[in-house]
């Protein structure tokens, strides 16, 4: 039996339709990242789950039971929020109990969920502190341990790591990855960034405009994108797109010279004419000559960020990014020969933005 059952949720406010069919079942212990930009829906989706919001049409399913019209309290999931939404007036201790207390659970039961939560957490010392009193990280920290300590079948977070510095919210992304690591909970996960998605995630649903654009594990959704929109939406920096036409067994990039083979895979889908968009990762391209397939690019801009070069090129008037060591001898205006293996393409119809299979 599935933990979780999104199944064809849409919703209408209005003529607008912000969920256009999503279906998604997830198993127990599954880590999934609804991603996507402002405004895509996975918020939307989200407070579906939790139960603030009803679906226009669809069903959620949590342990094989429809919780439509079911209050939130009674779903068996937690949430733990952006904004935290601890009570200024609680100790931690009771702020991490709160739910437990109002379920009338006995102090002593109580008392001891608490302070395992809190060691697990590594926030024992802080117990008896007010939320005034606790850094942003030991902030969110209590928000999860009081998601943590009720034990629920779905774990809900919409942006927790949001409002954290950046050193700090790499500390607590690897916290999170520990503890789910850990105790194996299933978890439905919303942000726009794409670091925490590859990291934290068994599954990432890009969401784009109410609808899944791709559903995979971090590894499919980076090295095999369904569409442009993952393609371009996932990476840092984006998946470089040339434009370029079928010719024979050849690509001709577009507005300059230069030709590529066509990759056998795609011989018979790419035909003979048709007009493509050619992706390759940054991160692919290396310099030399030789052991792949080859690119003249004239450099424009060099961008050292201590840990690797990170190169705009231009072919003929196209622009490219690569990735190269650090040390690497690239001087403004200068040819470069980049090279990538041939598995690093990949192939768009730019009338759908599908990827050719």
């Amino acid at each position: 039996m599935s933990a979780l059952d999104i199944q064809n949720i849409r919703k209408t406010y209005g003529d607008v339709e912000t969920l256009k069919g999503i279906d998604i079942s997830l198993e127990s212990g599954e880590f999934l990242v609804l991603l996507g930009s402002s405004g895509c829906g996975k918020s939307t989706l989200l407070n579906i789950i939790a139960g603030l919001a009803e679906p226009t049409g669809g069903d959620i399913l949590i342990g094989g039971r429809s919780v439509l019209g079911v209050h939130p309290k009674d779903r068996d999931i937690a949430m733990v929020f952006q904004s935290y939404a601890l009570y200024p007036n609680l100790t931690v201790h009771r702020n991490i109990g709160f739910g437990l207390e109002m379920r009338k659970v006995p102090a002593d039961v109580r008392d001891k969920a608490v302070r395992d939560t809190a060691k697990l957490l590594q926030i024992e010392p802080l117990l008896e502190r007010k939320p005034s009193q606790l850094s942003g990280g030991q902030r969110q920290r209590v928000a999860i341990g009081r998601a943590l300590v009720r034990k629920p079948e779905v774990f809900l977070f919409d942006e927790p790591l949001s409002n954290l510095d950046a050193k700090l919210r790499m500390e607590t992304r690897t916290e999170l990855k520990r503890l789910h690591q850990m105790l194996k909970t299933t978890v439905v996960y919303v942000t726009h960034d794409q670091i925490e998605a590859m990291t934290l995630a068994t599954r990432i649903a890009v969401m784009r405009d109410g609808r899944i654009e791709q559903l995979g594990t971090p590894e499919e959704v980076y090295n095999q994108p369904a569409t442009l929109y993952v393609a371009g939406f996932v990476g840092a920096p984006p998946m470089n797109m040339l434009n370029v036409t079928v010719k024979g067994e050849q690509l001709a990039i577009d507005n300059s010279e230069m030709v590529l083979p066509l990759p056998a895979r795609f011989r018979g889908i790419a035909t003979d004419g048709r007009r493509l968009i050619l992706g390759v990762r940054p991160e692919a391209m290396r310099l030399g000559e030789g052991g792949g397939l080859t690119l003249k690019a004239r450099v424009d801009v060099a961008e050292l960020t201590g840990p690797e070069l990170v190169v705009t090129a231009l072919v003929g008037n196209q622009g490219i990014m690569a990735n190269l060591p650090p040390r690497s001898a690239v001087a403004t205006d200068a040819e470069l020969t980049l090279v990538f293996d041939e598995q690093a393409m990949h192939l768009f119809d730019p009338e759908n933005g599908r990827a050719l299979a």
